[in-house]
Formats: C-alpha cells, structure tokens, sequence
C-alpha cells in the first residue's frame, strides 16, 4: 500500500511530547498536561479558583512544546467540570496563557466539559499541538562544556501562588525570552519530576554526560509543579548577559560533558 504523503509519520516520543515528521520535514509536535483535585470544588485537595488552574495547567503544556522550537496552533482543553461557571472560570486562564503564547483563543483552542453528572472534584486536561520547520527542533542541541542553568524556583501546591507574586517561579513569557537568545543552545521545562531528571533528559538528548554543581542551592528531586523552573544550555561566557535579560533567579546546577 503506497504510503499517504500528506499524513505525519512518528518520529519520537521525547521529553514528555510527542513529534511526528511529515514528508516536508515539518515536525508536528504534540504536548499535554493534567490536574486533578486541584480547584474550587468541595473536595478538591487544593483549593484554587479556576482560572488560576487554567492559567497553570495550559502553561505547562504550552511551555513544553514552545521549548522544543515548535509554533503552537491549537489548544484542546478536556473540562471534567461543569461549564458554568467553573469550566468557563478555568477557559479564561487558558486563554490569557494562549494569549501570551501568540495565538488567538476564539481561533486556536476547543474542548469539552461534563454535561451529564454533577461534579465535586476538579478535573483538566490539556493539550497543545505546534509545528517546527524542517531543522527547526531544538531537541539534543546542547554542547560539551555548556552549563545548565536553573531559571526559578522549585514550587508545588500552594507554593506556587505566592512564589509567582513574588517573581520566583519562570513562565512563559521568561522561556520566550530564551528562545530569542541566540546563545541559548536547549531550553527544557520542569515539572513534577524535578530538576534531576530533566538534567538527566537534556544530557541524553545530546549524547553528553553531566556533573553536579552548587547541588546545596537547590532541591533538586523537588517538583517543579507547573512547570516553575526552567533549564537552559549554554556558554558559562554568556550567563552576565543572561542574566539582564532573565528577572527570575538563576543558579548554575550543572555542567555537561563529552
């Protein structure tokens, strides 16, 4: 059977996402997150209003394929809740993230809510899909002797709230930034997993190995939750300049290795 031109054949599942490859050579990326028990509802274990859920649910997801060097076009949202008012509550954190990331909420985002049942714990998936030009993914970019950096500040919970009053957590618009930094070789979200393992994902992805640096600065097996902190490669020669354009704490974690 002769092969369909026009449909993405898989590429890799890497780093939380998935990547298909047209024949072009265009990459689909695909990311998603979800919450649970997280939200305004009776038995929910944190309590939230529901556009901060939506606003952290849809960052993350953003966040993971933006990182990979793919323009995201669409939003899937899956609202186990009602629509009125609390999935309407957590659209509208959806679409101010949205927003931040370029794309227009009334074009770019669908989805669905609970329409049989009453609901007494919250309950959000979300998924983004982008598209990387044909040499466009910035997958296993980093290079021997680069430093890691850690941008924020590991937060889980409530944590989190307060941590990003006070401009101690990364979000979208710090990972935009360093996606225009031309001395930013990989840039890597990190979520529940922690800094450890995401070092240990960048390293792998560039066939490079890693030693630990300043390991008392910070927590490293904590979870980032929604996506807190961001890792970034690059030259020790260029952490000055960014560090004038990145507000957030920085620390170096680690450096890699041939």
């Amino acid at each position: 059977m002769k092969k369909d031109l026009f449909l993405p054949t898989p590429m890799k599942s890497i780093r939380d996402i998935l990547i298909f490859e047209f024949s072009s050579g265009e990459k689909l990326v695909v990311g998603c997150d979800s919450a649970g028990g997280i939200g305004p509802k009776s038995l929910d274990k944190i309590k939230v209003d529901g556009y901060t859920l939506g606003k952290f649910t849809a960052r993350v997801t953003l966040m993971e394929v933006l990182a990979t060097g793919a323009k995201p076009f669409c939003i899937i949202d899956t609202l186990s809740v009602e629509l009125k008012p609390t999935g309407l509550e957590i659209l509208e954190g959806i679409k101010e993230e949205a927003k931040i990331a370029g794309l227009d909420p009334k074009a770019a985002i669908t989805g669905g809510s609970e329409k049989n049942f009453k609901v007494e714990q919250t309950g959000i998936g979300v998924t983004v899909i982008g598209l990387a030009k044909k040499e466009g993914l910035r997958i296993g970019t980093s290079k021997p002797n680069n430093i890691i950096v850690a941008i924020g500040t590991p937060c889980v919970g409530n944590e989190v709230i307060y941590a990003e009053k006070n401009q101690r957590i990364a979000d979208l618009i710090d990972l935009q930034n360093l996606l225009n930094c031309k001395f930013i070789n990989e840039i890597i979200p990190v979520g529940s997993e922690g800094i450890n393992y995401e070092i240990q994902v960048l390293a792998k992805c560039s066939n490079l190995k890693y030693k630990l640096i300043n390991q008392s600065k910070l927590n490293l097996k904590k979870s980032a939750g929604p996506a807190t902190v961001i890792l970034a490669s690059l030259d020790k020669s260029k952490l000055a300049e960014l560090k004038t354009i990145i507000a957030k704490p920085i620390k170096i974690i680690a450096q890699l290795l041939a």
